[in-house]
């Protein structure tokens, strides 16, 4: 197999809303908020009109898409008849800006029993996000897929995300990781930056490959002192930005700027549409 990605089985339920939604419930844009009360979450649906329910997950999304490249790949997740299966509010603004309110459900309940050995052993790249250490048997699982991977590839997931497990995700960006995928905001507070050429020195140190979404600044990947830098396309009627940053990869033996330009050709195709699925 060429890519296994393990992460959170999710169920997408995608609604627009106004910027007054998301000031009012306390939400922060752009950003996703872990939900742990069914009823609360529950609460916050129970007014909306839903546009969309789709499946969904960071790394599923991913998986997906690799799939649609004619890659071979496979997916670890979680989802029970007993335990609600993980769902996700994405409530969608005006602006195509998407803020998420995830309840994992079952999805949070991964672990190291649910990853097989060999199917990591048997695979090249391992792809996870950091949205699994949100939680405790996670983790175990986590920890067991990096132990046995031949490569492993990690999407920071999220700014909150980050700043919850700061000095893990250093970590393993610094040692564990050999592929590392963000956004900017991720990036820069990971490591404290004060502006983005800080970011730029920090990738050429690390001797690995780092790939950075930067919104409508396009997009940037760092191996060593190998910095490629690819632009976003033009005239793109924008409807939902979810999803945008699952579908960058590295794939195919493609160089550096042509895994970029693929990687952004199909995040604008998804940011045409409703929902994270091409």
């Amino acid at each position: 197999m060429k890519i296994l990605g393990i992460g959170n089985a999710i169920v997408d339920v995608i609604c627009k809303v106004e910027d007054e939604f998301i000031q009012k419930n306390s939400l922060t844009k752009s950003t996703m908020k872990l939900i742990f009360d069914e009823k609360e979450f529950k609460q916050l649906l129970s007014n909306l009109k839903i546009e969309k329910t789709v499946s969904g997950g960071s790394v599923a999304n991913s998986i997906v898409g690799l799939s649609q490249l004619k890659n071979k790949v496979g997916f670890i997740g979680k989802v029970s008849d007993e335990l609600p299966t993980g769902t996700c509010l994405i409530l969608v603004t005006p602006d195509s800006e998407r803020t998420m309110c995830t309840f994992l459900g079952t999805a949070g309940k991964i672990n190291e029993n649910d990853v097989d050995t060999n199917a990591i052993k048997q695979s090249e790249i391992i792809l996870l996000e950091g949205y699994l250490w949100d939680e405790g048997d996670p983790k175990k699982a986590f920890d067991k897929a990096i132990t046995n991977a031949n490569k492993v590839a990690m999407s920071l997931s999220d700014q909150f995300c980050v700043d919850r497990h700061k000095p893990h995700f250093l970590n393993l960006v610094k040692n564990k990781l050999d592929i590392t995928f963000a956004n900017e905001q991720e990036i820069m507070s990971l490591i404290d930056a004060k502006n983005f050429d800080e970011v730029i020195n920090f990738g050429k140190g690390l001797k690995k490959l780092l790939i950075i979404t930067r919104g409508e600044k396009g997009a940037i990947s760092i191996n060593g002192d190998e910095v490629t830098e690819c632009g976003v396309q033009k005239n793109l009627k924008i409807v939902d930005l979810t999803g945008a940053g699952d579908l960058f990869g590295h794939v195919n033996g493609l160089s550096q700027k042509e895994c970029l330009e693929k990687g952004t050709e199909m995040s604008s195709k998804v940011i045409q549409q409703i929902g994270a699925r091409i």
